[in-house]
């Protein structure tokens, strides 16, 4: 079992930024692909990014690419979300999560998930 926890969440204007962290309760952190959620108000939840285990693989979807970094530390069993420019169409509750599956490409067979953050970019 994989507890995840995130944090960095808050209020920010638009172009502002915002670091996300998600903190893993695991001893084998380096052996889970690492990937971003978000779900809006009304919408269903949309992948934003994954990092593969060694952090040499990353996948961005297009709605974040040059604008968001994932990064993650093994040492520390933790993963980062650096979001820059950030939008109003940003606003939403950030979910880390966790897999066996290496595959990075893959958006949606995540085993484990956090409980979120907020997101909140005002115009």
């Amino acid at each position: 079992q994989v507890q995840l926890v995130e944090s960095g969440g808050g209020l920010v204007q638009t172009g502002g930024s915002l670091r996300l962290s998600c903190a893993a309760s695991t001893r084998t952190f380096n052996t889970y692909a690492m990937g971003w959620f978000r779900q809006a108000p009304g919408k269903e939840r949309e992948f934003v990014v994954a990092i593969s285990w060694s952090g040499g693989l990353t996948y961005y979807s297009d709605s974040v690419k040059g604008r968001f970094t994932i990064s993650r530390d093994n040492a520390k069993n933790t993963v980062y979300l650096q979001m820059n420019s950030l939008k109003p169409e940003d606003t939403a509750i950030y979910y880390c999560a966790a897999k066996s599956n290496p595959v990075i490409r893959q958006k949606y067979d995540y085993n484990y998930w956090g409980q979120g953050t907020q997101v909140t970019v005002s115009s």
